[in-house]
């Protein structure tokens, strides 16, 4: 039997096969991305061991989702899938609120909910929605699909750290809280690397540094996540390529008290005219930051370093959190392709037993890897993010527990 993972971006598409066998083990057929939405984009993936790449105009994640479909049906390795062997199909989807705390099997009154959430996630829910719907279009209406939520990995966050200093009658009635988000992602990151140090979950005082368009960090002590720096949205937090993350609440109200900025304008420029972008105001891309950096371009230069500073300032508070670390791990795009950003945020905190080691961290890129020296008492690894497989072991446990039930 086998599943399919889709995993929503706010920009990209991922998607992965995966082959279940009878005693539950899961194994990858293929696996890509859609990426670069607009003229330019194209799909990455891999099937069989043989990596393709092909460009494709796409707008949408639907026309991505639409785009993949097609791309496995024309596969010898993969066809299979789309007739009678699929046992089901997982969706990352960000924010859950308040009801859903572990993975459910997708209904309509489900894709409903998950669809009025997407004011609180707009780069996220109505995208992951987008791609259910295409799903049940395309494929055969009885496949079941599960979606996998975010916010699930936190929704157990010590309650003073979940709440907001607000009027009560504000945040119950509207149901603020700090959600936390990047949940799949920091779970990956945090099992992974107990799996390759052999670290005991009890005693574990781990931070993982997930960094790509979006940014969070999170302290987990004994298994569990005690602070996080995403909030009740993903705008909380680290600096992000178009997300501002922590912004004095005063400026958006004297924004608004002017009458300069109206409500849709907020919205669009903190969700995508801020953070590097808005910093640099060139590109929300690290990789032409710091290329505009060496060219002596100074808004770059500010960019990244306040990128830099925000990200040093969270691990700081974490480490105080935890009251050290045994670890420090890094994922996502950025965490896992550059060394230059990793050596500028783990600069001179040899005081807490954080010690890079210059050539291992320059060597990393894109490879599960210990970039700290031997003797530092505080691991740092470099770890590539897979949340797929996660998906899929969640949607293939939701989906054997349902038939059970039955």
């Amino acid at each position: 039997m086998q599943i399919l993972v889709f995993n929503s971006g706010s920009s990209s598409l991922k998607f992965q096969l995966f082959t279940a066998t009878d005693s539950g083990e899961l194994k990858s057929q293929a696996k890509g991305a859609v990426n670069g939405f607009g003229p330019a984009a194209s799909c990455r993936w891999t099937v069989g061991g043989t990596p393709q790449q092909i460009p494709k105009t796409i707008h949408r994640h639907q026309e991505a989702a639409d785009w993949v479909i097609e791309l496995l049906q024309g596969s010898a390795q993969c066809s299979a899938l789309l007739t009678d062997s699929v046992l089901g199909i997982g969706h990352r989807v960000v924010h859950g609120g308040e009801r859903f705390s572990s993975p459910v099997q997708i209904t309509e009154q489900v894709l409903a909910e998950i669809e009025s959430l997407a004011s609180l996630a707009p780069l996220h829910n109505a995208p992951s929605a987008e791609v259910i719907r295409r799903c049940r279009a395309r494929l055969r209406s009885e496949v079941p699909m599960v979606a996998v939520f975010d916010t699930a990995f936190y929704h157990d966050l010590p309650e003073h750290v979940h709440v907001y200093a607000l009027p009560a009658d504000w945040t119950a009635s509207h149901g603020i809280k700090r959600y936390g988000f990047h949940g799949i992602a920091h779970r990956y990151l945090y099992e992974r690397y107990l799996q390759v140090s052999g670290l005991k979950a009890r005693t574990s005082r781990v931070i993982t540094v997930q960094l790509g368009h979006g940014c969070s960090m999170t302290a987990i002590r004994g298994g569990f996540p005690v602070e996080t720096s995403m909030g009740f949205t993903p705008l909380e937090g680290l600096i992000m390529a178009t997300r501002p993350g922590d912004v004095d609440v005063g400026v958006l109200l004297h924004l608004a008290e002017q009458g300069s900025v109206g409500l849709n304008q907020l919205h669009e420029g903190l969700n995508h005219r801020s953070g590097l972008l808005g910093l640099s105001g060139i590109s929300a891309d690290m990789r032409e930051l710091l290329k505009l950096e060496e060219e002596g371009h100074p808004r770059a230069k500010l960019a990244v370093s306040a990128f830099c500073h925000r990200a040093r300032k969270y691990l700081g508070a974490y480490l105080a959190v935890l009251g050290g670390a045994d670890a420090v791990i890094f994922g996502g795009g950025i965490g896992e392709y550059s060394p230059q950003i990793r050596a500028r945020i783990c600069a001179d905190m040899e005081w807490c037993g954080l010690r890079l080691d210059p050539e291992r961290n320059q060597m990393a890129k894109a490879i599960e890897a210990r970039i700290s020296t031997e003797s530092a008492p505080c691991h740092v690894y470099v770890i590539p993010v897979d949340e797929e497989s996660i998906i899929a072991r969640e949607t293939y446990r939701c989906l054997s527990q349902e038939g059970k039930g039955k």
